[in-house]
């Protein structure tokens, strides 16, 4: 499903002349409040669940030599930190290994002078820590001495569609309930509140079923508590 069939089915639904990939993107007046409707609807579904698992991306990141400070890909919404590990890599010599989070208060009382140190002094080595900065950066150490991989997680956000054939990430079998939210949106432009709150209460049912089939899965319960080390800086997952 691209935009243009996404616009078009809420055209169905009004009974309105349907678009062609060659007038879509010349359309204005109502056909651009419909094109603006079908983009609100899916942002409303995706900002009901944080975590929907169509909007999530594994990502691999090339560290580099000396490097210890690097930004989240833009359209991250969420970040995994627990996910975070240096892959295998026979032509540098290294195994697979999971990196344990350091928290930022004690990375900059322990670690900071490693980010502006130029020259190697034995600091450098593949990373064993990640730590979450406070502005949409992580910072690895020790300092890579070596250009390895850094594998991640993350859950992407939701960009609006703008050609025709730009395709969201929801799954085909949902489709409808992007229409009933475009149709929400379509009556509260057109200021039919009553129809809007028909169509508001669609929309809410339809993305409720989506969490039964895409989120509401709990198969085992995992702890997920964090135990301070007393004689480290670190932090250890209970196991």
């Amino acid at each position: 499903m691209n935009f243009l069939e996404l616009t078009n089915d809420l055209a169905q639904r009004l009974n309105e002349v349907e678009l062609t990939s060659s007038n879509f993107s010349s359309v204005v007046g109502v056909y651009s409040a419909m094109k603006q409707s079908v983009n609100s609807s899916i942002q409303f579904i995706n900002q009901d669940v944080f975590q929907w698992p169509f909007n999530f991306v594994s990502y691999e990141e090339t560290l580099t030599v000396g490097t210890a400070r690097y930004a989240y890909q833009t359209d991250a919404k969420w970040v995994d930190f627990n996910s975070f590990r240096i892959k295998r890599d026979a032509a540098l010599g290294n195994t697979t290994r999971r990196l344990a989070m350091l928290d930022y208060e004690v990375y900059l009382d322990s670690k900071i002078d490693d980010e502006y140190n130029t020259t190697n002094t034995g600091i450098r080595s593949i990373p064993r820590t990640i730590t979450q900065t406070p502005n949409q950066e992580y910072t690895v150490n020790p300092v890579p001495d070596k250009a390895y991989i850094l594998e991640y997680e993350y859950y992407q956000k939701a960009v609006d569609l703008v050609a025709y054939d730009d395709v969201p990430t929801l799954p085909d079998d949902f489709r409808h309930v992007v229409t009933d939210g475009a149709m929400y949106y379509n009556h509260m432009f057109r200021s039919d509140y009553e129809a809007a709150d028909r169509s508001l209460s669609k929309l809410q049912q339809g993305v409720k079923n989506m969490r039964k089939n895409y989120s509401n899965r709990y198969e085992y319960v995992r702890d997920t508590r964090v135990m301070r080390n007393v004689s480290t800086p670190y932090f250890t997952r209970v196991s």
